[in-house]
C-alpha cells in the first residue's frame, strides 16, 4: 500500500489537511503539524495514513511514547507497508527503542531494496547504535544507489573518521564541496578533524560565507568554529581567539547554563552519600567495569585506548546506562536519587546494579573487563559504587586551563556541554567537578585513581603499567601502542588518538593574555611572557 492508496478514503478536505500538517512539521511549526493532524485523526480515527502522519507529529513534539503506542497498532495492520514501517522506525528510535527501530528500517530495506532513502535511514542508525561496520555497508549502498544523497556521504566521511580513515573521510567532504561549496557543514566538519590544513583560498570562503545574509544560528556557529581552527592552524591567534568567542556568543544566547543551579544539584547529591559504600570482595558485583570520568578534553579517549589496546577489556566508549538506570529508578519512586539514595537498601542498590548490567549487557563482549567513558558519571560515584562496589573509577585529570580552553573552542553536540559557553560557566563547572571529586575520593580512596594527562605523556609507561594493576589487569605491551588500535571512536578525539602518545598537545601559550579573562575564572595568575 502507498500512500495514494492509504489515502484515497479520506475526503479531499482531510486530505489537505493531513498536507498542510506534513508541510508544517518540515518548516519547524511542530505545534501546528500536531494540531492539524489530531483534527484529522479525530474525524477518521481507523485510518492509517492520518494515523502515521499523528504518530510522526507526536514524536516531533517531544511524545515519542505516545507515538510509539499510535504507529504499533498500525503497521500490525499492515506489516508489509513500507512507509508505515519507516514511519514506526523513526518513531521508536525517538523513543529510544533502538533494537526494535533497527529491526523496523531492515525490513523496510528488504521490502524495497532500491531505495536510497531507507538504506541511508538503516546506515544512519546503526552509526548512531556504534555499529560502525554496518554503517559504512549501508552508506555505501545508499551512494551506489544515489551518489549525490549529500547526508549518506556526510555521515559516511563521520563513520570512516571514527575508524581513523581521515584521509578517505576528507575525500568524500571534499566531495561534497565540489559540489557546493557552501556547504556549511562540510566545512564545519572538515575543520572538526583537526588534522586538515585550510588553506588561504579556504580561509576566504569562509570569510565570504560568514558575511552571507539569512544565515541560520547553526551556521554562524558552524562557520565561526571553522573559522577559529583554520586560523589557529595559521598562527593568527587573535583572530582565532575572535571567531570562538563569537560562535560561543551565539550559542549562549539558544544553550543557556545555570551556573548556581548546577552547584545546588551538586551540593545535594554530596550531601545524600555522606558515608562510603561497603568495601568490596574480589569478587563482586560490577567487578571488571572501569568507569572513566572527567571532564572534557581531560584525556579520556586516550585512557580508554590504552586500555582497549589490552586483550582482556572491551571498551564501550560514552554510555547512558548509569544515567537510565538512575533516572529509571527516580520515576519508580517519584523522587531525585538524592532524596531516596538514604531510604534505599542494600537489596535495592543490588538490584539497580543487577539492572545496569543487564543495560550494559548488549554492548560489552567476553573480555573480563569493560569501560564505561561517560564522563559525567562524576557525578553518580555515591550510587555507582553502591551499586556496583566490584568497579573501579579513573579520574581524568589535564591542566585546567587547558581543559577549560580546549572546552571553549570545541563544538559540542547541542544540548551537551552548556557550560563551555562562557568563561565564568566553565570556572563554575570545573568547580563543581573538584569539589565533588574531593569527596568522593575521600570516601573511596582505594577504588578511585587520578590519573594526571601530563604524567601520562611525560613517561606512559610508567603510568600504564599503574593503570593496569589498579584495573586488576596484568600488564601488555600492547596498551604502550595504543594509536595501533583498530576501534570506532565516536570523540572528537578519535583522530589525535591514532597517533602515537604526544607530549607537545599544550595550546593555551599561543593566545597569551587574551585567555587571561578564564586564567581569572580559574583561579590562575596572569599570562607572563
Amino acid at each position: 500500500m502507498n500512500r495514494d492508496e492509504r489515502s484515497t478514503a479520506l475526503p479531499s478536505p482531510a486530505q489537505e489537511l493531513l498536507r498542510q500538517a506534513s508541510q508544517a512539521l518540515q518548516q519547524g511549526d511542530r505545534a501546528r503539524g500536531l494540531q492539524l493532524a489530531q483534527q484529522v485523526v479525530r474525524g477518521y480515527p481507523d485510518h492509517p495514513e492520518a494515523l502515521r502522519q499523528l504518530a510522526s507529529a507526536l514524536a516531533a513534539n517531544g511524545r515519542a511514547q505516545e507515538a510509539v503506542a499510535v504507529i504499533d497498532p498500525v503497521v500490525a495492520g499492515h506489516p508489509d507497508d513500507p512507509e508505515l514501517l519507516n514511519t514506526q522506525a523513526i518513531v521508536l528510535e525517538t523513543a529510544g527503542h533502538n533494537e526494535r527501530a533497527l529491526a523496523a528500517f531492515r525490513r523496510v530495506c528488504e521490502l524495497q531494496p532500491s531505495s536510497a532513502v531507507h538504506a541511508y535511514n538503516l546506515g544512519r542508525a546503526l552509526s548512531n547504535r556504534g555499529d560502525s561496520a554496518g554503517s559504512l555497508a549501508e552508506l555505501e549502498r545508499t551512494l551506489a544507489i544515489d551518489p549525490e544523497h549529500r547526508n549518506a556521504r556526510a555521515t559516511l566521511a563521520e563513520v570512516l573518521r571514527r575508524l581513523g580513515r581521515t584521509d578517505e573521510a576528507v575525500v568524500h567532504l571534499r566531495r561534497l564541496l565540489e559540489r557546493n561549496p557552501d556547504d556549511v557543514k562540510a566545512w564545519s566538519a572538515l575543520a572538526a578533524f583537526n588534522v586538515v590544513e585550510f588553506d588561504a583560498a579556504d580561509i576566504a570562503r569562509l570569510e565570504r560565507l560568514r558575511t552571507r545574509p539569512g544565515l541560520s544560528t547553526d551556521e554562524q556557529v558552524l562557520l565561526a568554529y571553522g573559522l577559529g581552527k583554520a586560523y589557529a592552524a595559521h598562527a593568527s591567534y587573535d583572530k582565532a581567539y575572535a571567531a570562538y568567542v563569537q560562535a560561543k556568543a551565539v550559542v549562549r544566547s539558544v544553550q543557556p547554563w545555570n551556573a548556581v543551579a548546577h552547584a545546588t544539584a551538586i551540593d545535594a547529591i554530596l550531601a545524600a552519600f555522606q558515608h562510603a559504600a561497603p568495601d568490596a570482595a574480589p569478587d563482586s558485583r560490577g567487578h571488571g567495569m572501569i568507569f572513566i570520568v572527567s571532564l572534557p578534553r581531560s584525556g579520556s579517549t586516550l585512557t580508554e585506548q590504552i586500555l582497549a589496546a589490552h586483550p582482556q577489556v572491551d571498551a564501550g566508549e560514552e554510555r547512558t546506562d548509569l544515567f537510565e538506570t538512575i533516572m529509571a529508578e527516580n520515576r519508580r519512586r517519584g523522587q531525585p536519587v538524592e532524596t531516596w539514595a538514604g531510604l534505599a537498601t542494600a537489596d535495592d542498590w543490588r538490584r539497580l546494579g543487577e539492572e545496569y548490567l543487564e543495560r550494559a549487557r548488549h554492548w560489552r563482549g567476553s573480555g573480563s573487563h569493560a569501560t564505561d567513558k561517560a564522563l559525567g558519571n562524576w557525578v553518580w560515584i555515591g550510587a555507582l559504587f553502591a551499586m556496583l562496589p566490584g568497579a573501579r573509577v579513573i579520574d581524568c585529570r589535564r591542566d585546567p586551563l587547558e581543559t577549560a580552553w580546549s572546552c571553549f573552542t570545541h563544538l559540542f553536540k547541542i544540548g551537551a556541554q552548556n557550560f563551555s559557553h562562557d568563561f565564568a560557566s566553565i570556572g563554575a563547572y570545573v568547580r563543581d567537578h573538584e569539589r565533588a571529586m574531593r569527596h568522593w575520593l575521600a570516601l573511596y580512596p582505594q577504588r578511585i585513581r587520578t590519573l594526571r594527562y601530563e604524567a601520562l605523556v611525560a613517561d606512559p609507561e610508567t603510568q600504564i603499567r599503574e593503570l593496569l594493576d589498579f584495573c586488576g589487569l596484568p600488564f601488555d605491551a600492547a596498551c604502550l601502542r595504543p594509536h595501533e588500535v583498530e576501534r570506532s571512536i565516536r570523540t572528537a578525539s578519535a583522530s589525535q588518538v591514532r597517533e602515537p602518545i604526544r607530549r607537545d598537545t599544550a595550546r593555551t601559550g599561543k593566545y597569551g593574555a587574551l585567555l587571561d579573562p578564564l586564567r581569572k575564572e580559574l583561579g590562575l595568575p596572569p599570562f607572563v611572557v
